[in-house]
């Protein structure tokens, strides 16, 4: 029997990419598809899946926000991240969110399989640089950048922000009101120890927060 996976990501060719590589194994199979964040929790209600190939930047419910809200369905269903950004920006907080592992696009392609069939039968696939990352994010005291600080929440207004999304239109699209939209950014602010929104923007680049041409 094969392992069911759902592939979300809003590329069509990385979709077409990934059911030719997996349709070439005797054990796996893109049994699923999704190009936006509400399409992958339209697809995880309907049925059970082995797991999700997921990309972190998608339209509409995207991130770690997605993450929360298909383990919230599907807890037990292992999600593998498979992204774009590097893992030294969202590894630990997929995994903390709930992701069974974090593979970068970038990667050697060698890891790709493996990394599918660990994740797939209930493992966990955590690289020998996210390990790392994990481990510095553990250790009491360690020097980590103040952006760990901010909770998931705060992150996804900050990343926001930084992209020129209005306060009202971000409030909108998580359904908060714009009061609370504004006390995040203000916690963001004092947590990086910035004082407006040019310093947060400087920041942002400097510490490579987002890829600005997505």
């Amino acid at each position: 029997m094969k392992h069911e996976v759902l592939v979300v990501d809003d590329h069509a060719i990385i979709r077409d990419g990934l059911r030719k590589i997996l349709a070439e194994t005797e054990d796996l199979i893109v049994a699923g598809e999704a190009s936006s964040g509400n399409q992958a929790l339209e697809k995880v209600r309907e049925r059970d899946w082995s797991m999700v190939v997921l990309d972190l930047s998608m339209p509409g419910r995207s991130g770690i926000e997605l993450i929360r809200l298909i383990k919230a369905e599907r807890p037990k269903l292992p999600i593998l991240i498979f992204s774009m950004h590097p893992e030294e920006q969202y590894a630990v907080r997929a995994i903390r969110a709930g992701a069974s592992g974090y593979l970068s696009k970038e990667e050697d392609s060698d890891n790709f399989l493996p990394a599918i069939r660990r994740v797939a039968s209930g493992g966990m696939f955590i690289s020998p640089k996210v390990a790392e990352l994990l481990a510095a994010d553990a250790s009491p005291g360690a020097n980590t950048h103040l952006h760990n600080n901010l909770s998931n929440r705060e992150h996804e207004v900050l990343v926001r922000i930084v992209k020129g999304i209005s306060l009202t239109d971000i409030a909108d699209e998580f359904s908060l009101s714009i009061k609370t939209i504004s006390t995040h950014k203000t916690h963001i602010l004092f947590k990086l120890g910035l004082s407006n929104q040019a310093d947060l923007i400087r920041y942002a680049i400097e510490h490579k927060l987002l890829d600005l041409d997505k």
